[in-house]
């Protein structure tokens, strides 16, 4: 294999990047089913503070007939050509909280090398958590919460949100191999595949990017503005239910599909996210340590030039 590092150029100011971030993927490319990664990337781009630090090459990773970048032909000549983009950055969440986030398309070619340069780059910065997500089409109905299937390393994760854990083979993407090769070498790693109604697969649901960001969250304890998102959902999830209100058929369908999904879930119950190993709530006391533990972590951190996430 040729040299994984040659696949990626990092920014020439690197030494503000702390160590011990997480690391959030999401990649285009493969079965985004309700435009989740898509949003999800777009979101965090447009509403998060952001630099730079790795970008990798597109003429060794990126199939150019199959993604035609664009170009605008403004009357007598060309002008804005927008190549594809698959960048590492630094940005901040809401609260100021520092992370890595690698988003762009999924590499067409060279997976092995991809996978070993981002391996590297993790190792760089001393990643202390990966964290992905992609969406798939399922047979369930937009009338319930979307549903999120856990892979990777992280147990109580997969203990508290997987509401699917099947035995099949799947169709790889990028994501996946670079989740094989951090589990070989333990490092925490979580993926979350989002389970989005088959019918609204080929559309863009903002919900899907609210519960992607919400997994995300989960996971790292980062915290995202969505009210925007959730909005958009609301009037997308209207506009969805008048055409079933109107249509007998779809009608039965989403019917047949919530009294499937009612008692997958009965026959399956999930431990709750909020009980401890013995199903015990917190008691009042240690929710009121918790949060005061939060905020001085957060006063801690807006008196840091270089905030860090706790270990």
């Amino acid at each position: 294999m040729r040299d994984p590092a040659g696949l990626y150029d990092i920014a020439t100011d690197v030494a503000g990047v702390p160590r011990g971030l997480p690391l959030v993927a999401g990649l285009t490319g493969f079965a985004d089913a309700g435009g989740a990664v898509s949003q999800l990337s777009q979101y965090l781009l447009d509403t998060l503070e952001r630099t730079v630090v790795a970008s990798f090459d597109n003429d060794a990773l990126l199939d150019y007939r199959a993604r035609r970048p664009t170009i605008y032909f403004d009357q007598d000549h060309l002008s804005d050509y927008r190549p594809a983009k698959l960048e590492l950055y630094l940005a901040k969440d809401e609260l100021g909280q520092p992370f890595l986030l690698l988003t762009g398309y999924e590499p067409d070619f060279q997976w092995e090398r991809f996978s070993a340069a981002v391996l590297r780059l993790v190792e760089k910065f001393g990643v202390k958590s990966t964290t992905w997500v992609h969406a798939i089409p399922m047979p369930v109905p937009h009338t319930r919460s979307i549903g999120v299937t856990v892979s990777g390393n992280r147990t109580e994760l997969i203990d508290s949100l997987s509401v699917w854990k099947p035995h099949t083979q799947v169709p790889a993407n990028a994501m996946h191999l670079i989740e094989f090769r951090l589990q070989e070498l333990g490092h925490p790693t979580a993926g979350f595949v989002l389970l989005i109604p088959h019918y609204l697969a080929d559309t863009e649901w903002p919900t899907a990017a609210v519960t992607a960001l919400e997994s995300v969250s989960a996971a790292t304890g980062l915290i995202f503005p969505t009210d925007r998102l959730r909005e958009d959902g609301r009037e997308f999830v209207a506009k969805i239910d008048t055409q079933v209100e109107s249509n007998q058929e779809l009608a039965r369908l989403v019917g047949t599909l919530e009294e499937r999904h009612d008692n997958y879930m009965e026959e399956n119950p999930m431990r709750s996210p909020l009980t401890d190993e013995d199903g015990e709530l917190p008691s009042a006391d240690e929710i009121a340590a918790e949060l005061q533990k939060f905020l001085a972590i957060k006063r801690a951190g807006d008196d840091d030039s270089n905030p860090r996430l706790p270990l």
